[in-house]
This record gives C-alpha cells, structure tokens and sequence, in this order.
C-alpha cells in the first residue's frame, strides 16, 4: 500500500473521530526517515556561516552530542593540508563536509501547515521545509489549536519528520472552549489564559477593536505568550502597526498597518467607490496603491521608525507572499511547479472568486506596477529599519498565491537581499533574529539560530556558497556552465539537522516528488491557463 493511499485511509479514521464528514488535515505520519540523534557527531572541514553576522570561516569541525552542539574547532586554513592535531577525537557518526558550507537551520516565523483543500498530507509540507533547511516554524494558526499542539510535541520528541513548531493561535479556538466568541476585553483576557494553560506559545491576532486588542495583548505578555498580527484591511483605521506597537504588539506580520501609520494626507486610505473588499481583486489590487501615500524620511516615516524601534517590535515581512501581484507569469511558471506541486494545491492556485489569494481576474500592467513601486518603499522601510538596529525576520505563508513551501522561503531570502541586505544579514534574520522573536516573550535566551556550543543542532550542509547565490538553496539548485560549455544545476542543500537528527535532503524532495506523481494518477495533470 502506497504512503499516499494510508495517509488518505487515516483522513478517513481522523475525520471519523472527530465527527466529521469532510476531509481533514492529516498529521504527520510516524517518523522513518533520518539518522541519529548520536551519542557523538562530528562534522569535518567546512565552511561556517553562522548566524549572528560573523564573516565565513573555514574549515572548521563541528561536535555534536545527543542533540546540542559542544564544540566548533577552526582546524586550518583554507588552500593547505588541515592540521590533524588540532581536529576533534572521532565521532560514532561523522559528515565530511571538505568543501561544503554549513549555517543554521532557517526559521519561518509564518507557517500554515496546508489544509484539507490544498495540501491535506502534513508530511508534503513538513518534508517541504525540511528539504529547503527549515528546522523551525512559527505556525500562525498551524492548524486547530489541538492539531497544531500534538503537532509541536511530536516534532519535540521526532516522532515526526518536521521543523520545530511553535503554536500560535488565534483567539476563540480550543474544542473544549466554552467562554463564548471573544468579543470583549473580559471574555478575551479568559481565552488568553485558557490558550496558555493549553501550552501554546503565543497569539496569532488580527486588527481588532483597540480594547479588544489591548486586552489579548496585555494578558499575552502577562502570560508570556508571544503576539504577532496580520492588521488587515476591515480594521486597520482603528488598529495599525504603531497602535498595536503601542499596546506591546511583539511582531508584524506582512505590511498591513505600516503604511497607515504614516500617510501623508490621509487617514483612511482613499479606496476607489466601487471598492469591496470581498473581491478578492479589489482587496490585492488596492492595498499595492498605498506607494504615494506615503513620504519616504519624511518627517512621518523617520517619527514611526524611531517609535517603532523604541518600542522593539519585530517585522516579519513575507514579502514572498505577494511577489506575484509585481509578476504574476513568473510565479504562476516557476519551474518548481511541475515536479514539485500537487494537483489540489495548483488548483487552488487558479483564478477563482472564492478562493483566498486566487485574485487574478484580470491582472492588469497596471495592478503589477502599482506592487512594484510598492515594494520599492515597502523594501526602503525595511532596509533603514534593519540598519537602525531593528530586528527583520523571514516568513513565508506558503500556500497561496503560486507560493509552494520550502522554495517561497527561500525567495524571501532573495527578497531581502534585494530590499539591501547584504547577504550575511539575510541569513541573520533567516536564523538568530527569528530564534531571538521567538524567545524574547519568554524571557529567555534562544538555543537555537547559531552554530555555537550549547546550541540546538539545528544545521544546513549545502555544496555551494549561498552567500554568492541564495539560488542555490533551492530544491530545484541554480543553473551553472561547467568548464565544457554546458549548462549545469548546482546546489540544492545536500543535509539537513535538526536535533541532532540527519536527513538527506535531496531525498526528501525525492519524496515529495512520488507523492505528486502518485497525486497526478488519482487526480490528473496540474490544470494549465
């Protein structure tokens, strides 16, 4: 029996249990894949890039034991023989890695886990992000809160083959809730403390009504429970980013609400007549028309950086998200598609009114320039808040808008790097500064996000150098002429850790290309236009 026929006999049993008739989202199947965690490993003779903006170093060995790492050993230098007498004692398990470059695992601090519709076998998703060096997820409403909290202690134990899952969910969920809708600042302070006592990590919330918002806010730090927000367009005149940041707001997530805090003549923005935000094209089209509402270092811009970075607030941008309104036949052809995407997914990509995100009714020159030069300022905010000291991170919300997971963040890496990151600072935010997000809630120090002792063992070993091509962290590598004139794919990460647990990530890919075939077989050819 094929793993996609069982996963689908366990939607079956799952949706049986829970007393539904529909399908649902299936978990992650017990783990078989990986090699360790050992008692001691030792990764030899590659090049370092860590996390907390350091220059490359190499070749260095690296020691793991169980699942933490107790030593990185600088043993040389490059162009000459590797001083034997200074490497570590030998490991029961060891990786050469001569020639290869090694960073910390990446962390995507906005992930969604599919969903019946699109994507139902978590093990496509998990094995997704593990393939492209993700060893840690902030799920924003994962799934249920259930389903995301068994999720997060399997992959702390590695029953399953996934990312590290942090649980933020949004206010109301829990089936065993029985406080009512959180429509009031009492009812909201209640669920705070039901969704903490649960053993969640933090609060996806939404632009609520500014006592609502506070009230979740408040009794999330009061609870140290992280709060992150998607401050969307029905409620952003009452609820934008610096009313939020002002309340304690830890993290923006995505633009919504940042450039409402500083229009220049405005204070609602001027939407068209016929605007309704239920049109999905209309809601897309019109938020890119907020580039000339704005005053890049005007006295508005430079007030609201300077609060914002007061008040330590994090931006996770996921500019990858929408990347398509700015070029929609790049991301609708992206040569990942074919192998890679599964039939249900690309369905749901395709232009409809009531799919979330699948706005192209007709997209327009127009709407693509409108997002390009909204990008533009949005990348300059960005950029000038990072070199004022303020913390950007990586997200991804892969899923919708021709976004698959694991590639859609790897080009929010690219994305960065254009917004003026330099390369080094990328890798920055992808690992350390979102280790950092996630731990400031709890007052603690992360123990993840760098290659140092004490740390996680949460790695990437990739063949070529990132730093020179983020390209080459894709599944699908870059495109190289060798020394005989032809075209060649290079890269593609090679090895992923997380807690000390080795896989191979090419075989991962491997996997979720039989899944896609077998899809194929049940439901046809991905659906072109």
């Amino acid at each position: 029996m094929s793993s996609i026929t069982r996963a689908f006999i366990a939607t079956n049993i799952f949706c049986i249990l829970l007393g539904q008739s529909g399908p649902a989202l299936i978990p992650g199947s017990d783990r078989s894949e990986g090699q360790g965690p050992f008692n001691r490993m030792v990764i030899r003779g590659g090049t370092l890039i860590n996390g907390n903006g350091s220059p490359p170093i190499g070749p260095v060995d690296i020691v793991i034991e169980d699942n933490r790492i107790t030593r990185v050993q600088s043993v040389g230098y490059p162009g000459v023989p590797i001083d034997e007498g200074r490497r570590p004692k030998k490991g029961d398990f060891e990786i050469d890695a001569s020639g290869q470059y090694i960073m910390p695992g990446f962390v995507d601090l906005h992930a969604h886990a599919g969903s019946p519709q699109k994507a139902p076998i978590t093990d496509y998703v998990y094995k997704l992000w593990l393939a492209h060096g993700v060893t840690t997820v902030r799920g924003v409403g994962l799934a249920s809160l259930e389903f995301s909290l068994s999720e997060k202690n399997r992959s702390e134990s590695n029953k399953i083959t996934a990312p590290r899952i942090w649980a933020y969910q949004r206010p109301g969920q829990g089936k065993d809730w029985r406080g009512g809708k959180v429509q009031d600042p009492q009812t909201a302070r209640k669920w705070v403390r039901y969704a903490a006592n649960k053993g969640v990590d933090g609060v996806k919330l939404v632009s609520y009504e500014p006592d609502l918002m506070e009230a979740l806010i408040d009794e999330a730090i009061k609870q140290k429970l992280g709060t992150t927000a998607h401050l969307g367009q029905t409620g952003v005149a009452r609820m934008n980013t610096i009313d939020a940041a002002r309340l304690g707001l830890g993290t923006q997530t995505h633009f919504y609400g940042l450039f409402e805090s500083m229009y220049e003549h405005n204070d609602v923005q001027p939407y068209p007549v016929n605007m309704n935000y239920n049109n999905e094209q209309h809601r897309f089209a019109q938020v890119a028309r907020q580039w000339d509402l704005v005053k890049p270092n005007g006295e508005k811009w430079e007030s609201l950086k300077k609060e914002l970075l007061e008040l330590d607030i994090t931006l996770d941008p996921t500019m990858n998200i929408y990347a398509a309104g700015r070029n929609v036949m790049h991301a609708r052809n992206a040569e990942w598609h074919e192998k890679y995407t599964l039939p249900s997914l690309w369905n749901f990509f395709m232009p409809s009114r009531e799919a979330h995100g699948s706005y192209w009714f007709d997209w327009t020159t127009h709407d693509e320039i409108a997002w390009k030069k909204f990008y533009q300022i949005w990348m300059q905010f960005l950029n000038e808040y990072k070199n004022s000291g303020g913390r950007v991170t990586t997200g991804s919300d892969s899923g919708f808008i021709y976004k698959l997971f694991g590639f859609a963040f790897i080009e929010e890496l690219e994305l960065l790097q254009e917004a003026g990151f330099h390369p080094l600072e990328v890798v920055r935010a992808a690992t350390l500064h979102g280790a950092e997000t996630l731990h400031k809630p709890l007052g603690t120090k992360p123990d993840f996000g760098l290659v140092a002792p004490g740390y996680l063992a949460d790695l990437i070993i990739v063949d070529e150098n990132p730093l020179a091509n983020f390209k080459v962290l894709y599944g699908t590598g870059a495109i190289k002429l060798n020394d005989k004139n032809k075209p060649v794919r290079v890269g593609g990460i090679n090895t992923t850790i997380k807690d000390g647990i080795v896989y191979n990530a090419k075989q991962l890919l491997k996997d979720i290309e039989n899944m896609v075939i077998e899809a194929k077989k049940k439901d046809g050819e991905l659906i072109k236009y």
